[in-house]
């Protein structure tokens, strides 16, 4: 019996420091509760999402501050906090390695690829590009609960705290709709999960059950597959459509017009200040992108494909990096 005992209390002695190993480490005391903003959350959910007080009291006396995290948005806006130069993004990404491995997950779920791809009319490219930019096909899907780390976002200032406000409260509502323990949901440290990183409200409304197991797991590929495939979709993808076109310029510093994933200008306009596409691209007006090199600067068309793209991740560079992988893949 003593023997037994011992075994059982090494068990536990185990997992405890298993399941330490695998978060991030975090403040000792959240004290959630004491913060206005938090009560006034708790109120807000007890009232129209019929909660209960009391066990989201106990969520957030049992969840923890993240200062690493809080400080990524806090104070004024740093390049490669929470976003990563064009030259990061190529390097990391447009690589042989990388694009062995997508060829490579592409071979393995390719009759996943051609569903998703029938189902809801995208480009299988871009699906594979997607989680490849997003997790490297799982390998990066996060340490951190998620309960931490929008809790903090939620409560203490910041410049996104609004966004992250109504994704907790998304986290809340996707934990209940998939009967899912609050505290065993893990991802990135802004609270993306899986191997397509969704914020909670991407989950909510793009998850899909694709490989009908009764189950949207955005850990499992092949739900992932259906969930971005679904994401694309239902914002107005456009199969085999253009996606980006470069310009004739190439230069030190161009300030003719403000370049951005949300600048969007009349092709007139740009052939009139001398842009021009160098490819054949279909639309009368076009999204103006700067890409910035070490010594030049390249300026780049993007089409109504590239706006889908960005509303995932509303950065040049990421919709430019999914737009070089898929074409490379």
């Amino acid at each position: 019996m003593k023997s037994l005992v011992k075994i059982l209390f090494f068990v536990i002695f185990v997992n405890i420091l298993y399941a330490q190993s695998q978060r991030v480490p975090l403040s000792k005391s959240s004290d959630f509760l004491s913060i206005p903003k938090a009560q006034k959350f708790i109120d807000m959910m007890v009232k129209e999402e019929g909660f209960e007080r009391e066990y989201l009291e106990t969520v957030f006396r049992n969840s923890f501050k993240d200062e690493k995290t809080l400080k990524r948005y806090s104070g004024r806006y740093k390049a490669g906090t929470t976003s990563a130069t064009w030259i990061s993004y190529k390097k990391h990404l447009l690589n042989k390695r990388l694009v062995k491995k997508a060829r490579k997950f592409k071979k393995k779920y390719y009759k996943t690829l051609k569903k998703a791809e029938q189902i809801y009319d995208v480009d299988i490219n871009y699906i594979v590009a997607f989680i490849a930019v997003e997790s490297k096909f799982g390998k990066y899907t996060g340490k951190y609960r998620v309960i931490d780390s929008l809790s903090t976002l939620a409560f203490y200032k910041n410049r996104m705290q609004k966004y992250f406000y109504h994704e907790l409260k998304e986290l809340f509502l996707l934990a209940r709709d998939e009967n899912k323990d609050i505290f065993s949901m893990y991802g990135s440290f802004a609270g993306a999960m899986g191997v397509v990183q969704q914020m909670p409200s991407i989950q909510r409304r793009y998850g899909v059950d694709f490989n009908n197991d009764g189950i949207k797991d955005p850990w499992n590929f092949k739900d992932a597959i259906g969930s971005i495939a679904n994401f694309l979709h239902k914002n107005g993808w456009e199969k085999g459509k253009v996606i980006a076109v470069k310009s004739n310029f190439r230069g030190k510093n161009f300030k003719k017009l403000y370049c951005s994933y949300k600048s969007k200008y009349n092709i007139s306009k740009l052939k009139k200040l001398g842009i021009k596409a160098t490819k054949f691209f279909p639309y009368k007006k076009a999204y103006l992108l700067k890409l910035r090199y070490k010594n030049y600067q390249e300026i780049w068309l993007g089409g109504k494909n590239f706006g889908v793209i960005t509303k995932y991740n509303h950065s040049t560079n990421y919709g430019m990096g999914i737009y070089f992988l898929a074409n490379m893949i």
